[in-house]
């Protein structure tokens, strides 16, 4: 393989990385759903959650690590430069993280109520500023790359940014509504894995309820957020590598590679099926897989029409040549084909995870199991 091709595999990694981080997300879309669900009920919810919490933690740390290996300039010129946008987001799972642990142990003198709350918060700002982290990537950010600066060793980094160091993406409305678009999706795939993982009947109803609202706004912001990425421009690479911006970037690539706009398509029926089989049919169960796999169908072909096609995924607002790609921002050819070998066992981590939620979820979490679980074995 060529280094061509290796940074281009890679850019595939990624998406499905990222595309599982985004269907983990229910996770934080169940603790949005805490506060509102009946008191007596709650702990029904934060254990089902708790099974999985550390899936979708270990998901972002393996994105992120992926990232920093494969395109080292972006790790360093996002998180190095927005990092306010980063520190928020971290931040956030840190809290959930001590959530879980603390939550019921023994000397808790803070009470349940407190580590609720961080669960909420969460729950909240996870899902949104993931999402307007993302939208970054194709809306652009305030920042400037000078290579140069890895050999002088007064410059701290390599980027330069704005004085709100990635704050400003909190400000716009286009990547606001990308996270708000991300947060209810996760709040109706939360609703979709109550409905399969817990048998209990106020349970059921109450999330089929949930599911009715958060599926709604969610089809409205994602039908928003596709018209605005579709009409936005992007950075397009001509072939002496010269960057400008070009209308409808993300359109055309959509209409040159109809593998992603294939999955786009299918992704959206899949999830739109799940959602509808499930209010339409009150004993089916599944409907999670399907908006899952949907999900997942969807995120990697937005992934795909942000990267390939001389596109550049991260473009810069404020000098367009700065704007990365996955041919100037990856790793050496000898470091991407050394992970490439690495990366052949992730089908068997996926069997291996696929294996462990099944174990988990083979029986459904009843009440009585709560009920009848030691304080060390309930969240």
């Amino acid at each position: 393989m060529t280094h061509e091709m290796l940074q281009q595999y890679w850019w595939f990694i990624m998406s499905v990385l990222g595309a599982l981080l985004v269907f983990m997300l229910f996770v934080q879309g169940g603790q949005s759903m805490i506060a509102s669900t009946e008191r007596e009920k709650r702990p029904l919810l934060i254990n089902s959650l708790g099974r999985k919490w550390e899936l979708t933690y270990t998901t972002l740390v393996t994105f992120g690590g992926a990232f920093f290996a494969s395109f080292p300039l972006f790790y360093s010129t996002s998180f190095g430069g927005a990092y306010w946008l980063w520190i928020f987001i971290l931040f956030s799972f840190v809290i959930q993280a001590i959530a879980y642990e603390y939550r019921t142990k023994h000397g808790n003198v803070y009470g349940t109520r407190f580590y609720d709350t961080l669960l909420r918060i969460n729950g909240f700002v996870g899902p949104v500023l993931l999402g307007v982290a993302v939208a970054g990537m194709f809306f652009g950010a305030d920042f400037t790359v000078e290579k140069a600066n890895i050999l002088n060793v007064n410059a701290a980094t390599i980027s330069r940014w704005g004085p709100l160091h990635g704050l400003e993406a909190i400000a716009s409305w286009r990547c606001l509504l990308f996270g708000f678009m991300v947060y209810f999706l996760a709040r109706t795939l939360a609703s979709l894995y109550f409905i399969n993982n817990i048998d209990d009947e106020v349970v059921q109803r109450s999330q089929h309820n949930f599911l009715i609202i958060n599926s709604a706004i969610f089809v409205v912001l994602f039908l928003g957020t596709c018209a605005v990425i579709l009409t936005s421009p992007g950075v397009d690479i001509d072939a002496d590598g010269s960057a400008m911006w070009k209308p409808y970037k993300y359109l055309d690539n959509y209409l040159q590679m109809w593998l992603a706009l294939g999955a786009l398509a299918f992704g959206v029926v899949m999830v739109l099926t799940g959602i509808v089989k499930t209010l339409l049919n009150k004993k089916f169960k599944g409907g999670i897989w399907w908006a899952g796999i949907g999900t997942v169908l969807v995120v990697m072909s937005l992934f795909w029409v942000l990267g390939y096609n001389h596109t550049a995924y991260y473009p810069s607002l404020i000098d367009v040549d700065s704007s990365l790609t996955i041919a100037n921002s990856s790793s050496s050819e000898f470091t991407l084909r050394v992970m490439s070998y690495v990366s052949l066992l992730v089908p068997f981590v996926l069997g291996y995870i696929a294996w462990v939620w099944w174990k988990m979820d083979r029986t459904k979490l009843t009440q009585g199991e709560i009920d009848q679980a030691g304080d060390d074995e309930i969240y």
